[in-house]
């Protein structure tokens, strides 16, 4: 069974910064491309970053390019999102998706389908107070 597992959401002040991590079980680094996205109650599932297995290249939404950076660590298994200079519209629940067997990130986060993803995490909520 593929589970994958958040960590590090949490509440702070706008300009803080949180790392959130995704470790999944079941599969490995190896096995497709993981990606993070947002959501807020009610609104749609938004995109946020993504990084390729097969390449380590990554990809980002142009609300977070420059503040946020993903990463995989192969030693742990796991993958990271480091969000810097957090603004309240970051504030979201904070999903891990894998796209597997997909090691690929999609071409385009803003217009990739939910339905793509392989699997999910149970979420991590980012608070960011103004």
């Amino acid at each position: 069974e593929v589970q994958l597992e958040e960590s590090g959401g949490g509440l702070v002040q706008a300009g803080w910064s949180l790392r959130l991590s995704c470790a999944p079980s079941g599969l490995t680094m190896d096995d497709g491309a993981i990606g993070w996205f947002r959501q807020v109650p009610g609104n749609e599932l938004e995109g946020v970053s993504c990084i390729s297995s097969i390449d380590d290249s990554t990809i980002y939404a142009d609300s977070v390019k420059g503040r946020f950076t993903i990463s995989a660590d192969s030693t742990e298994n796991t993958v990271n999102l480091e969000m810097n200079m957090l603004k309240p519209e970051d504030t979201a629940v904070y999903y891990c998706a894998v796209f597997s067997p997909a090691l690929l990130c999609p071409a385009n986060l803003e217009e990739t389908n939910p339905s793509t993803v392989a699997y999910w995490g149970k979420g991590t909520l980012v608070t960011v107070s103004s």
